[in-house]
């Protein structure tokens, strides 16, 4: 019992949290590039200033477009739970099949939100939801592979094998919280953008739940990478190395965003291969003992 509320009250805190997690990645890159940017909180402004603004929805809407916000706020909160649970549990044996479970969690919210991508009858949500889908089958297999390694080595701090497969998740948590050199959400060319399609028509709360929920997304890869650095059974005494090791994956994040470019949509497919391989590569180690 007091593990189930440890696991909830750190959850809270840590979806709290993620919003800032997100404006410390913007200010970074805004100071790297000689530009002053807005605040670090500005995500929870931007959050504050949609909860009070009404919606408009397109009369080709039905109830999926309604529920999908809250189906993928409320998946992005149980996978960020369940991968905080999965650090206290036996990683090859509970802690593997709640990890798993908790990549399956994340892929419900996505396919609801690639249905309401659909469901307003937009061509660009059309081409949104098509293009997250296609890049999704191509992560996913390496996500997998890649936890699956983790629970091997038994979530064993610094090992060969966690380091590629903490490589191979970091490649696939660019893809899957949209960001350079997969996506970029800070532009809406029809051309490139991925993710912002799929939400174009959204507005108010609805539009604030979701982006509430790629914050909490992001946070709960940013917490899985960590497990493959230090053991995730040192992390619940060690917050403040917890903190450090976040903000060290969001330095890296942002450093990789303003160093490469967008990639075109089909050399995404070999950025995610490359993952895909590397994970495999790390499995092969994890075999060996190293």
């Amino acid at each position: 019992m007091d593990n189930i509320i440890a696991v909830i009250w750190k959850t809270v805190l840590l979806a709290l949290a993620a919003p800032l997690v997100s404006g410390v990645i913007r200010k970074i890159k805004n100071n790297l590039r000689m530009r002053k940017g807005p605040t670090i909180f500005q995500p929870y402004l931007d959050a504050r200033k949609l909860f009070l603004k009404d919606e408009v929805v397109s009369n080709n809407a039905s109830w999926i477009f309604y529920a999908a916000p809250v189906i993928v706020f409320a998946s992005s909160v149980c996978a960020l739970t369940m991968i905080l649970a999965a650090g206290k549990a036996p990683l090859m044996n509970d802690g593997l099949a709640i990890l798993i479970a908790a990549l399956f969690v994340l892929g419900l919210g996505r396919f609801f939100l690639a249905l309401a991508g659909l469901d307003a009858g937009s061509s660009f949500g059309g081409m949104g939801s098509s293009r997250e889908m296609f890049i999704s089958s191509f992560a996913e297999p390496a996500a997998f592979i890649a936890v699956f390694v983790l629970c091997m080595g038994g979530g064993d701090g610094f090992r060969i094998s966690n380091v590629l497969a903490g490589f191979a998740l970091s490649m696939v948590a660019l893809a899957e919280t949209s960001r350079i050199p997969v996506d970029n959400r800070e532009t809406h060319l029809e051309l490139t953008m991925v993710h912002e399609a799929m939400v174009l028509e959204y507005s108010g709360r609805s539009l604030a739940l979701i982006e509430l929920a790629s914050h909490i997304k992001q946070m709960a890869f940013f917490t899985l990478i960590t497990f493959f650095f230090i053991a995730p059974a040192a992390l619940c005494p060690a917050w403040p190395q917890f903190a450090v090791k976040i903000a060290v994956i969001a330095l890296v994040f942002a450093l990789v965003e303003i160093s490469v470019a967008k990639m075109r949509l089909f050399r995404v497919v070999d950025f995610l291969t490359f993952s895909f391989f590397v994970a495999l590569i790390a499995t092969i180690a994890a075999g060996l003992g190293l």
